[in-house]
């Protein structure tokens, strides 16, 4: 592993280890020159190649044929942030320390900054981290209208990065945290690179769309029933380990009770419901298009269910509100009834008025008559008391 150049006066050594460490004797002539070599070696934990929230591991060794220094270490990431280690062991021969969680993001070249005083030492130890992962957010929700089309897409970066080494997947929905898992496709990557996705499960009507972006998986509701909320989990499997993320989807519907045109005078609740829990910042509101601001009702914190009792008849839409701003809208056409219904729920109201006025009088006139034939039999009783009591006297005298 070494070379002489002897018109240089230079000693090339290769691949440096340890054990090369000492102090290294050049002797032309009468002169002699001395040179201590102080090695450092930098191991970084699977070989630099890591899953979204995994913390590398890092091995900072030391070997000198004089006293061993006391190093300190600085890390910066691929984007030339200053990262503070955490030191797990310490000696002066060896120093273990880790790093933050990854991100995607986070691929790219890092530096490991050494520096000692006795003796002087500032070394910039530069390795690769290549983070295979998502570029969605942790969490991500998703908000979509019954009926309407929606795509949950997780974008990979194993192109951005160049990762050609085989890992697979697969897509799993639930539609709560203690449900059934669904798996819905599972995917690999060939040899060339790409994304290979399969269908698995036929319990949800989905599609897998095509012409997607590289390294994106994604799945096509083409009409959204409330029922398809929930949890659409992907995750990445590479080496026993495994790297996940999650788009929660919430669907809006409508309704009306009861439903159908509105008659003149009468009333109508609209009800506007969500899937799922709301975030804090987030609620419905029911709102009369063209209206005041009297036709304007605001759901209360967590509520999923909103009602809204109407008179009139018009274009109502129901919103959900997150940080301010309109997500999704849901709109609900209340007809008014034609006039011949009305006319007929008129003529239906006074017929029904008029027969209850005549059942009541026919009530009355029949108590009256019955009251009538209870006295005069009670009358003609005592009357016919009268007559045998007078008889019983006569025949007594």
């Amino acid at each position: 592993r070494s070379n002489i150049r002897k018109q240089y006066k230079q000693l090339w050594v290769s691949d440096l280890k340890l054990s090369d460490a000492g102090i290294y004797t050049c002797e032309y002539g009468p002169g002699k020159v001395r040179i201590l070599l102080h090695i450092l070696k930098l191991t970084i934990s699977l070989d630099g190649h890591f899953l979204q929230n995994e913390v590398p591991e890092l091995i900072l060794m030391q070997n000198s044929s004089s006293p061993l220094p006391d190093l300190s270490i600085t890390m910066f990431d691929s984007n030339n942030n200053r990262i503070t280690p955490q030191l797990q062991n310490k000696s002066r021969q060896k120093y273990i320390v880790n790093l933050k969680k990854l991100e995607a993001m986070d691929s790219g070249t890092w530096v490991c900054q050494v520096h000692s005083d006795s003796p002087l030492i500032n070394q910039n130890i530069s390795f690769a981290v290549k983070v295979l992962g998502f570029q969605n957010p942790d969490l991500e929700r998703k908000y979509a209208t019954v009926d309407s089309t929606v795509i949950l897409s997780w974008r990979l970066n194993s192109q951005k990065i160049k990762w050609k080494e085989g890992f697979t997947g697969q897509l799993n929905w639930k539609q709560q945290e203690n449900a059934n898992a669904h798996e819905l496709l599972d995917f690999n990557v060939t040899a060339q690179g790409q994304l290979h996705e399969t269908k698995k499960s036929s319990n949800l009507l989905f599609q897998i769309p095509e012409g997607k972006p590289e390294s994106t998986i994604e799945v096509k509701l083409p009409k959204v029933h409330f029922n398809h909320s929930g949890q659409y989990q992907c995750q990445l499997e590479y080496q026993g380990r495994h790297a996940q993320s999650k788009i929660e989807l919430v669907v809006m519907k409508v309704s009306a009770n009861p439903a159908g045109p509105l008659s003149r005078g009468a009333n109508m609740t609209l009800t506007c419901q969500v899937s799922g829990l709301l975030p804090p910042n987030a609620y419905l509101s029911w709102e009369r298009v063209n209206g005041t601001k009297m036709d304007i009702k605001n759901s209360k914190q967590h509520e999923v269910k909103l009602e809204v009792n109407i008179h009139a008849a018009g274009l109502w839409s129901c919103h959900l509100i997150e940080d301010g701003d309109r997500k999704i809208s849901l709109q609900y056409h209340v007809e008014e009834a034609p006039v011949w219904i009305n006319y007929v729920i008129i003529g239906a109201s006074a017929g029904g008025s008029l027969l209850a006025f005549a059942l009541g009088c026919l009530c009355i006139i029949s108590g009256r008559s019955w009251q009538q034939r209870r006295q005069r039999a009670k009358r003609m009783a005592q009357a016919r008391q009268y007559l045998l009591e007078n008889k019983t006297c006569q025949c007594k005298q």
